[in-house]
């Protein structure tokens, strides 16, 4: 049987893609808000989270592993704030710190699962890299609904997303609740990290956040044309990945995702409209020839001026 015709590969298929078009439009609003890096630290955070919930009820249900995963995740968020905020650690040094700590707690707490009874048939494994042929039916609904939720929500507070990221002392002039915008921030980025960890894995979620929104700025200095590039770039790149590691068995999903999108980045990073490398040869090339031009004709101009001169 086609693994096309699949009815689980359907499904997985179509929360990839969701996951991907929600990952593009959050990773947009995290680099405009220049914290591309917090993906990254929030994403291995989320790690110890997960396995301390499989602990606790021993068994894989995705969506207590997610809830722990966020739990995990937020709590690294806030120790970034308070290091931040009490210390003279600078924002991108107290993400390092957070990511490496969190991370290396998570792979002790990994480690001593998988040598208990039963341990190392729990599938934790798939959360380091990703591992969409995994998942049943129900973590696919769950997935898919809370990638959904997300897309949701940049959607429906697409104006006051906006504000919040370009112009936050005028959005707070207009009674706008910043507070409030940080904490969905927050909040989003951390589900949209959390839903992904087991189709892409910790360690490779936070591509999925940054290239995408990066692919899409050499096309567009719009915002919303830049958001919905992104999440087109991001939802093929679930797609494409999703695809390519079910040919195989075991194939980690997270790589071919991230893979995919990267493929989009470089034709992006060459032919992209705005800065695109072959755009701005082609365009470095039209100045030279327009200046040339320019300059011959002032120069016939001059001959022409001093040839009619007594």
């Amino acid at each position: 049987m086609s693994v096309l015709s699949s009815i689980n590969f359907q499904w997985v298929l179509v929360s990839a893609v969701l996951l991907g078009v929600a990952s593009g439009m959050f990773g947009t609003l995290a680099y405009w808000k220049k914290q591309s890096l917090m993906s990254d630290a929030l994403s291995h955070a989320a790690l110890p989270g997960v396995v301390i919930a499989f602990m606790i009820i021993q068994e894989k249900q995705l969506l207590f592993l997610i809830v722990g995963a966020a739990l995990s995740a937020l709590l690294g968020a806030w120790l970034i704030y308070a290091i931040r905020s009490a210390t003279r650690i600078k924002e991108d040094a107290a993400m390092g710190i957070i990511l490496s700590v969190f991370f290396g707690g998570g792979i002790v707490l990994l480690t001593i699962v998988n040598r208990t009874a039963g341990g190392n048939q729990s599938g934790l494994d798939t959360f380091i890299f990703g591992q969409a042929a995994s998942m049943v039916r129900q973590d696919v609904y769950t997935m898919a609904a809370l990638a959904a939720a997300v897309i949701l929500l940049i959607v429906i507070a697409f104006k006051e997303w906006k504000l919040y990221l370009f112009d936050a002392d005028f959005a707070k002039g207009l009674g706008l609740p910043v507070p409030v915008m940080n904490g969905l921030y927050v909040f989003g980025l951390v589900t949209t990290i959390v839903i992904g960890i087991q189709a892409v894995g910790v360690i490779l979620m936070a591509a999925l956040l940054i290239i995408p929104a990066v692919s899409a700025r050499y096309w567009t200095h719009s915002f919303k044309g830049m958001m919905v590039l992104s999440a087109v770039f991001g939802g093929f790149s679930g797609a494409f990945g999703t695809f390519i590691s079910a040919q195989g068995a075991g194939w980690p999903t997270g790589p071919f995702i991230v893979l995919s999108a990267t493929a989009f980045f470089l034709v992006s990073l060459v032919f992209g409209k705005e800065k695109g490398l072959f755009t701005e040869r082609i365009e470095f090339k039209k100045q030279q020839r327009d200046a040339r031009a320019q300059h011959d004709e002032e120069a016939k101009r001059i001959a022409a001026e001093g040839g009619g001169q007594p």
